[in-house]
């Protein structure tokens, strides 16, 4: 890594109880903020908002969203009270080859974003843009357009995606000594080895894989956060893992970066 070049990061996020319950995961998180230099900006590419065609926040005081129910008061009191970033806004429109909307009413910063940030930047002092996932495109698509926000890292400006490579609500235990099921740990150690390996292609086709692939993503959009980190990565640079492990059997809670 360059030494004013940001990383690219992912989070697998995993329930929006981490943000009240703090465990092995959130830790990991408050750690890898305090190694990074302090960014001018953060842009957010977040599973919990899916749009029609290409959005991006564009306000100066985005709000807290919480894009959930059925969870205690106390997640629904949590305020995540960063600043935005207009002009942020306006050089990833600049960037991208295709029409993005300034948003500046009706979305903000959502839980997959502020229950990650809350624990890499506690202090919410960092500017925050939410950058939208496209529901039209496909998983080649989304790389693609990734790729065209790297020279963001080289202007002070911190990526992070958050999703979880495996995530099927539909299969979920919620007992803490729940075991895995094969076909999550499958899934999950394929994606492992292909990343160490720099090997994108197949993630990317990742419905090739079989059925494990298509149990472990029932739905695209929390994988293709993933796809953003991988596309954001420059000759040379690594992946670092820093968390792992599948949690209530059918969620993935790897996290890496890119550096």
């Amino acid at each position: 890594m360059t030494s004013h070049r940001q990383p690219a990061v992912f989070a697998g996020h995993g329930s929006p109880m981490y943000a009240i319950e703090p465990n092995r995961f959130t830790a990991a998180w408050s750690a890898l903020g305090k190694t990074f230099k302090r960014p001018d900006a953060i842009l957010v590419i977040s599973a919990h908002w899916v749009t029609r065609g290409v959005w991006v926040t564009a306000m100066s005081k985005p709000k807290t969203i919480h894009d959930f129910g059925g969870f205690p008061q106390a997640l629904f009191d949590i305020q995540y009270p960063a600043p935005g970033s207009p002009a942020l806004a306006d050089r990833v429109q600049e960037l991208l080859n295709v029409p993005v909307v300034l948003e500046e009413n009706e979305w903000g910063i959502d839980h997959g974003a502020w229950s990650v940030l809350k624990y890499l930047y506690p202090d919410a002092d960092v500017p925050v843009v939410q950058l939208s996932l496209d529901g039209s495109k496909s998983a080649r698509e989304h790389y693609e357009l990734a790729k065209q926000l790297r020279p963001l890292r080289d202007e002070n400006i911190l990526i992070l995606s958050s999703g979880n490579v495996v995530h099927n609500l539909r299969t979920i235990h919620w007992q803490e000594d729940a075991q895995p099921y094969p076909w999550a740990k499958d899934f999950n150690d394929f994606f492992v080895s292909e990343i160490r390996a720099n090997h994108h292609e197949s993630l990317i086709d990742w419905e090739r894989y079989g059925d494990a692939a298509h149990m472990s993503i029932p739905t695209p959009e929390h994988y293709w956060p993933a796809l953003y980190t991988l596309a954001l990565q420059e000759e040379g640079e690594q992946v670092k893992i820093y968390t792992d492990g599948i949690e209530m059997s059918s969620i993935s809670m790897l996290g890496f970066s890119i550096q």
